[in-house]
């Protein structure tokens, strides 16, 4: 019973890294249909959703079947638990790209503008956060989820800069305002995917500790 369960737990985690995979490449190809007006590779993204959730639906079948037939107990259980509540992040930031492709189909529309927002800088953060959270995920190693958890902060200060001046150049160009509200709307996305990642981490400290940290956060630079 317990190498049947080590193979699914095996098989289990190829498939989740995939999906992550997979997302991270969403999240870049959905920031370069912004800077580059790519009305083409936003359409891709969105139109590469439905696999992203087939994935996650067999995901979750996966572990419910685990579960089921399994019924693990200790650190196998805690695993499956995160793999599920991974899944369903991965899955929510796979959402995030899909909006940020759409908005991307606006943006593609419009007059080129000289507003300076750093979303490559933001976005180029935020991956890092997430290839982070799945590198922990893979090498069980909760000090990198641990700085998943605390480089969040950097992403929450990136976004809070871009909304003030999404907001000055709002009163500066009024005639802008609707691609302006479109810029804010992709800058606080990615904030979102640097949150989920951070939720990721969360799953991998306490699948290797049995620690819940979530609403603690002191206990990201804490020491196992």
């Amino acid at each position: 019973m317990a190498k049947h369960l080590q193979r699914e737990n095996d098989n289990l985690k190829k498939k989740i890294l995939t999906l992550g995979t997979i997302i991270e490449d969403a999240v870049r190809q959905a920031t370069l249909a912004v800077e580059r007006r790519d009305a083409d590779l936003a359409q891709k993204i969105i139109d590469n959703d439905v696999k992203v959730d087939h994935m996650e639906v067999e995901i979750e079948e996966d572990c419910l079947k685990i579960l089921a037939l399994h019924q693990p107990v200790a650190i196998d259980l805690r695993f499956i638990i995160a793999v599920l509540k991974i899944n369903n992040d991965l899955e929510r930031i796979g959402d995030l790209a899909v909006n940020i492709a759409e908005r991307a189909l606006f943006v593609a529309t419009q007059p080129e503008t000289n507003i300076s927002l750093d979303f490559s800088g933001m976005a180029k953060k935020a991956k890092i956060m997430l290839k982070g959270s799945l590198d922990a995920l893979v090498e069980l190693d909760s000090n990198i989820a641990r700085k998943v958890c605390a480089d969040d902060d950097e992403v929450d200060a990136i976004n809070r800069d871009m909304y003030i001046k999404v907001q000055d150049s709002m009163r500066q160009r009024p005639d802008q305002i609707k691609l302006l509200i479109h810029l804010l709307s992709i800058s606080r996305h990615l904030e979102r995917i640097a949150d989920h990642a951070t939720n990721i981490a969360e799953d991998v400290i306490y699948m290797i500790e049995g620690e819940i940290v979530r609403h603690y956060p002191e206990k990201y630079y804490d020491q196992p």
